[in-house]
């Protein structure tokens, strides 16, 4: 279902269009990536969504309400319901401390709103720095009182506008997994971003240039094999740290974009300067090895296949076999406990009988 609809948006300072005759919808829980070069319109369509700025011509349609010639008052009341807003600059108020900048935006004020502002902070991690004020804040502090600021009205819609533009790699890592947790509760996310890395944890990118929609992209299945040879890296490196998470392999720092992606859908978290596996990317870790390791004692058993052969040819069936299919391999091979190199075969739940080793 849309919930943003935009039907040839035109947007004019003079004779200087800075958007032209740009369509699209968003569906309601999707992460769009604006991105382009500079002056390509991206934060001009962002003004235009955010209703800061009316377009030329066009229309902007939000959860099926026309915006077009509404006045500035009716406008401001549906941003101030609908929309959240994050920018580069934080737009912090210098003598008020974090929660007072966050109560700050809340739609009725008053001493009755503390709890709801104190609980938006110690969602964005900054529980114990509450108090501080603005001066006393890193800028990645900062950034997440801005969304925690953002948020505290519940809305539907996050715009964001270059969000990381003036953070360090490691407060950029901790700002994104706050908004990789929001599209995973089901935001909707519009974000401005000329960081290409960034760009791949959208849903889809929209590339603008001149002001004009030349492009949009989405995720592709050549991702989704990335993604679980990552995966299956960082099971690996778990099993060899004794099952403890290990997200600072070398090879896995190479990947940097890759795990990013990652994050955004869930499968990743941010740990200790790097990333380690959430419960729901351990799980799918876990089905890609358990296929891989079947396949490779299904082939050595039966086929005899040489072992330098096994690699490839399990990877080749790891993305094919089903659960149904892995279950049926493992019952066939009365269970084994491991696969021809002798690394353990996660169980299934197939696997109620008592597990048999193998050569």
């Amino acid at each position: 279902m849309s919930l943003i609809e935009v039907d040839k948006l035109t947007k004019r300072y003079g004779d200087v269009a800075a958007l032209r005759e740009v369509s699209f919808t968003i569906d309601e829980g999707e992460w769009i990536a604006v991105m382009g070069p500079s002056g390509s319109g991206k934060t001009t369509l962002v003004n235009l969504l955010s209703c800061l700025d009316r377009p030329t011509s066009g229309a902007i349609r939000i959860a099926g309400r026309d915006l077009s010639g509404r006045a500035p008052e009716d406008l401001a009341v549906f941003r101030r319901e609908h929309v959240g807003l994050v920018f580069q600059q934080f737009h912090l108020i210098p003598y008020l401390t974090a929660l007072e900048n966050v109560m700050l935006a809340q739609y009725l004020h008053s001493m009755e709103d503390e709890p709801e502002a104190r609980k938006a902070l110690e969602e964005v991690g900054l529980g114990e720095r509450m108090g501080h004020l603005p001066g006393q804040l890193s800028g990645g502090e900062q950034q997440r009182v801005c969304i925690a600021r953002a948020l505290i009205n519940h809305p539907k819609i996050v715009l964001a506008d270059e969000p990381t533009g003036n953070l360090d790699e490691g407060n950029e890592q901790s700002v994104m997994g706050i908004f990789a947790r929001l599209h995973n509760e089901g935001r909707t996310i519009v974000m401005v971003t000329h960081d290409p890395e960034i760009g791949r944890l959208a849903n889809r990118r929209f590339e603008l240039h001149h002001g004009a929609l030349t492009g949009v992209t989405r995720s592709t299945h050549e991702e989704e094999e990335m993604f679980e040879e990552v995966l299956q890296q960082l099971w690996e490196a778990e099993e060899a740290a004794g099952g403890e998470d290990c997200a600072d392999r070398p090879s896995l720092l190479e990947i940097r974009g890759v795990l990013m992606s990652m994050l955004s859908k869930g499968l990743v978290h941010p740990s200790d300067g790097g990333f380690a596996m959430t419960d729901a990317g351990r799980g799918r870790a876990r089905d890609l090895v358990r296929r891989h390791r079947l396949a490779e004692r299904l082939f050595r058993d039966t086929l005899e296949m040489p072992r330098e052969a096994l690699e490839a040819t399990a990877c080749a069936f790891e993305h094919v076999l089903s659960e149904a299919a892995a279950d049926s391999i493992c019952r066939f091979l009365s269970h084994p406990a491991t696969c021809p190199h002798g690394k353990p075969i996660p169980r299934g739940a197939c696997c109620a009988a008592p597990a048999v080793s193998g050569e």
